[in-house]
Order: structure tokens, then sequence, then C-alpha cells
């Protein structure tokens, strides 16, 4: 338990007032009765298994921020920072700022926050591993490191940038609401803190003293009905119309003059030229995600095509399977997949702990997207090993594997574009990410299938299948430029942060944006007359060059595109412009500017992945661990 010092002052207590029985979403803020099984169970917190004596505990505790009293001193940023010793670059509170109007009126209201212990907490039902629990104990969101296997799936998700991936240590880790003080009837450590009083602790839907208001947002609060959060506002001095960010986010918040005066995010316009931008383009931290899903859906979908395409009567395909291409293909289809998934797993912070994916099925996208392209993997493996036998017996077990494949091809696919669909990344919630991935997997799986059958039959003895695979590959690029097309206008009218992510792959990416259309053009051009005339090598080279090129800018552009709908960061701090700036001129170096210099940390993975197997095994010296 903590120890309450003998002289702690009045205001670090939490205030014991009535409560109504239900938050203003309609949630009871009694989370237990006393009666109840779960109820007087100790939080083991430090190993300790007494039980506090708080007499809300089973209550919904949250925070409430006063802009108006905040100085901007960032007290609650050490505090808590001091109470978990957190590394420079690692902070589970934050305080960010927004600013507007001119000089001499011109004004700066801050904004502190951390893990909002939400109602319906997103984080928890993405988590594949299950490593948080939303807790009847104050109603505490509390996650746990040891179980994270450092996916980063929890960071896509949460709207308000919570949960903190530490890329050295390959885990999550996030706020705990203290539990430990208010076990004891303390505040947190930020809310103690504080210097202006602008940061209070206590019962949820309470107002603190000499407080009028409890309002769920603020210029540049995220939208509340994504996760129901647990904190209230108040703001009650004049702000201008217009407040922007001073990172580098292209997004500013404008007043609604005919609504209720709430703020909504807008695009700050920046006409600026347009570059190429291929080394963020290409080097980014996603470049597994990219490997795997393009690989992963190249696989399934040539597999698919194999298994469904002689049940539509296209013969050409079926006699791939006795015509002495089988073998080589699904010999190519399997490095593929396997280079995919290697790629993916060894991406994870603990990659040794890749089997702890499969914990939450139950509520998780990313745990089912794992289950099914695990399936899919194990079936497509069995059925390339019971296709070298020719025998009745490998027959039945190949049909039995390809059953099987075919099942997890098509959940894994499913949940694959399912677990894009995320309120706080804009540019990732919409349909287009099903035509994209859709659309990759007609036209590289036909890609696929084409080259490999050309390799061993040649152009002539194939033509009929290329021209078929052609049609096939061309209805995937239509797919995915219709899917662009819409999706690119609905960002510009939806606006926000969606509208942002148009605006810099309009700009920042804006060549690299063009000539994957370019190529998508080229590639239905390529490919309509392939159909219709059959196939050259110069054709086929130029349209095998130009499908991967296109294939690799277009998933690279959908994950360094992305805008999340995060909190407003300050100049040097949550900052991604001023984090590249340190990294390029070397303030990075310096562990106190809170930003990591660039490093290869699959390094670091490996290295800790192997020391903690070798204890596990008992092999690691005490000392050591």
């Amino acid at each position: 338990m903590f120890k309450v010092r003998k002289d702690e002052p009045k205001y670090a207590f939490i205030p014991d007032v009535e409560t109504p029985e239900k938050n203003r979403y309609g949630k009871a803020i009694k989370l237990v009765d006393e009666s109840d099984p779960r109820a007087g169970q100790s939080l083991n917190i430090n190993g300790d298994e007494s039980v506090g004596d708080n007499p809300n505990r089973y209550k919904q505790h949250g925070f409430h921020f006063t802009a108006d009293n905040c100085i901007g001193c960032h007290a609650c940023e050490a505090a808590c920072s001091e109470k978990n010793d957190l590394p420079a670059h690692i902070s589970f509170r934050s305080v960010g700022y927004v600013e507007g109007g001119s000089y001499p009126a011109y004004k700066r209201m801050n904004i502190s926050m951390a893990c909002n212990h939400c109602d319906d907490p997103v984080c928890l039902k993405g988590c594949p591993t299950r490593a948080y629990t939303k807790y009847a104990e104050y109603g505490a969101v509390l996650q746990d490191p040891d179980t994270c296997f450092g996916c980063g799936y929890c960071t896509w998700v949460c709207p308000y940038n919570a949960p903190q991936l530490d890329p050295i240590k390959g885990q999550v880790s996030k706020c705990n609401m203290c539990v430990d003080r208010l076990e004891v009837g303390l505040k947190p450590a930020c809310s103690s803190a504080c210097l202006g009083g602008a940061l209070e602790f206590g019962l949820i839907e309470t107002i603190p003293e000499n407080r009028e208001q409890a309002k769920t947002t603020i210029p540049g609060f995220p939208d509340t009905s994504i996760t129901h959060p647990n904190i209230r506002f108040q703001q009650v001095k004049s702000l201008p119309r217009e407040m922007t960010r001073p990172d580098t986010m292209p997004i500013k918040y404008q007043r609604d003059e005919q609504g209720e005066g709430e703020y909504k995010t807008k695009v700050r316009e920046q006409r600026r030229p347009r570059r190429w931008s291929l080394r963020k383009l290409l080097t980014s931290h996603e470049n597994a995600h990219i490997a795997f899903t393009l690989c992963a859906q190249t696989v399934i979908g040539a597999f698919l095509l194999l298994l469904l395409a002689p049940m539509m009567g296209a013969s050409s395909i079926a006699n791939i399977h006795s015509d002495g291409t089988l073998l080589p293909l699904l010999g190519s289809l399997f490095i593929l997949i396997s280079v995919g998934m290697f790629k993916l797993n060894m991406h994870l912070g603990k990659p040794h702990r890749f089997y702890r994916g499969f914990n939450n099925l139950k509520h998780s996208p990313v745990s089912r997207e794992i289950a099914g392209v695990s399936a899919f993997f194990a079936g497509f493996a069995g059925y390339c090993l019971f296709s070298l036998f020719d025998a009745g017996w490998a027959t039945v077990l190949a049909n039995m594997a390809a059953a099987l494949a075919l099942l997890g091809g098509l959940l894994g696919s499913y949940y694959m574009y399912k677990l894009y669909r995320i309120p706080a990344r804009p540019y990732w919630n919409h349909w287009q990410t099903g035509t994209s991935f859709a659309g990759t997997s007609l036209s590289l799986g036909a890609l696929v299938i084409g080259l490999v059958s050309v390799m061993v039959q040649g152009f002539t003895a194939s033509a009929t299948l290329i021209q078929l695979l052609a049609l096939i590959a061309l209805a995937g690029v239509l797919l995915e430029a219709v899917g662009l097309i819409c999706h690119a206008r609905d960002l510009k009218q939806k606006g926000g942060e969606g509208e942002a992510s148009h605006l810099e792959q309009s700009f920042d990416y804006g060549n690299s944006y063009w000539l994957r259309n370019t190529l998508l053009l080229l590639n239905s051009i390529i490919l309509g007359a392939i159909a219709v005339a059959g196939i050259e090598l110069i054709s086929a080279s130029i349209l095998l060059l130009s499908m991967l090129t296109a294939s690799i800018i277009g998933r690279a552009l959908f994950y360094v595109l992305v805008i999340p709908t995060t909190l407003p960061g300050a100049f040097f701090w949550r900052n991604k412009g001023f984090q590249e700036h340190a990294r390029e001129s070397g303030l990075a170096e310096m562990e106190q500017s809170g930003v990591l210099p660039r490093a290869d940390y699959h390094d670091l993975h490996l290295a800790r992945a192997i020391k903690e197997v070798k204890e596990d095994l008992g092999m690691g010296s005490s000392k050591s661990k």
C-alpha cells in the first residue's frame, strides 16, 4: 500500500461527495455492489494483499481539467514520470496547447492529458494479448506490460495517445490512475502536483469545489463517442474563433457559430510544392506491415483463384493442376507467405511471445486476423505437402487442408480489413481499405500465377490462361482505382484529420501519389491489351515492374499518411516535426530531449528475446535477470 505522509495536505485527498446514479452516457457510476463477488478483492499492489478502505472504491472516478487555470508548468508530467520511473522518451501524461488570435490579444489554452479510463475502452477490445482490464475498483483501465508483446495496436485505436509503446523495451505501458494512492484516499500524483489547481480528480460527474462546469470537450479534444472518456472540462474564458496547433499537424479548430459554439476540426491550408518524400515513404516504421499485407493478400488471392476459378468453369486455371505448373506455383506462394509472416512477427516488440496474439479472439480483430491467417498458413502448408504425393489418401488430406486454407483465408482477409476500420484514424476508416485489399488480392494473385505459368510453360503454351488472368487482374486494379477516387472525394468532404491526410498526400507525397495513380492507369491499359491481344515479353516486363511499384508505393502511402485524432502537442513535445529535426540535427542523441535517435531496434528486440528465452529455460543468471 502507498504510505500516507503525516503532513499530507488536504488538497491531496479525494473528496467524498454525492454522485448521480448514472453518468451522461447512461452508464452506472457505481460499478458493482458490495455484495458482488468481485467486491472486497485486493488489487495486489506491489504484492500487498490488503484491501483499500476508500468508501467509493467501486465507483467510476475520473479527471476534471480546468483549462483556464493551467499555466503549462508541466508539474503534472514531472510528478507522473517520477512516480512511475519513466524514461525521457515516455510520458503517460503530457501537456500540449492550442493558440489563436493576434497581438495584443493573442491567447493560448493548455491541455493536460493522460489515459481517460473510458467507459468503452477501445484499447481493451483491440489488444490481442488481453493485457488490458477494466477494473470495478475506481473504474480504472489497467495494462500489464509483461503480458504485452509489443504490437502497438492499442496505440492506433486510442484517440488520446494514452498507451505508450517503448521501442527499447518492446512493450506498451500507460497511466494506471495511481490506484495505489487511490486505495488510501489520495488523488493521483499528477493531480496532487498541479500548481494552478487545473487538474482535479474524483468521482465522475461531480464538479470540484469552486468550479461550475463539467463539459465533455474543449478545443482540440477528440470525438467522445469513440470511447466515452471519464474526463470533464471547464473552460469559461473567451477564445478566438480559430485555434491552431503548435505542432506540424496540418489541422486547426474553428468555432461553429451556427451550432452550439463547439470547436470543429478543420484543415490548416498549407500550399506548398509537391514532393516525392521517398525516404520517409519507404523507411517508415510500418514497413513490416507493408510486406505482410502485400504478401498475405497476394498468396490468399492466388490460392483462392487456384481453388475457386475451376469451379466457375475456368478450364485454363484448372489445367494448372496437371500441366506441371502447380508445384512451382505452390512453392513460390509458400515462400511469399512465409516471408510476410516472418517480417510481421519480427516487427513485434517481443517476437518470441507471438503466441499471445490468440488471447483475445472474443473482441480483438487483430487476434481474429492472426487466427485466420495462421489457419490459412497451416492449411496451405498441408495442401503443398500432400500435393507432392500421388495417392488417394493424399488427395483426401489435400482437400481437407484446402478447405481449412479457404476458410482461414476468407476470415483472415476480412479481419485484416476490419482491424483498420479505426475511428481514431479517419484515413483508414473508409470502405476503400477493403477495396484496396481485395484489389491487391485479385491483381497480384493473378500476376503471380501468370508469372510462374510463363516461366514454366512459356508465353505460347499459357496464352489462354494469361488472357484470363489479365481480366482478373484488371478487375482488381479497377476495384482499387474506384475505391481511391471515392476515398479522396470523401476525405475532402468530411474534413478534419482525414482531409488533412489528403492534403499531405497531395503535397508532401504528391509526386509519389501521382506516380502511383499513373501506374494504375498504365496497368489498366496494359492488362486490357493483354486480355484482348495476348502478351509479349516487353509488355510482360513493363507490367510486372509497374504493378509491383504501384502496389508498394500505394501500400506505403496507406501507412505514412495517417493523421490520428490525437490531442495537440507542444512545440518541443509530441511534435512529429520536432522529432524529425532532433534526429537530423543530433539533438536526439541527448536523452533529455525525449526523442529517440533513429536506430534499428530489431537487434535490440532479438537480443532481448534470446535473453528472455534463456531465462525461461533456466539458462540465464540471476544477475543478468
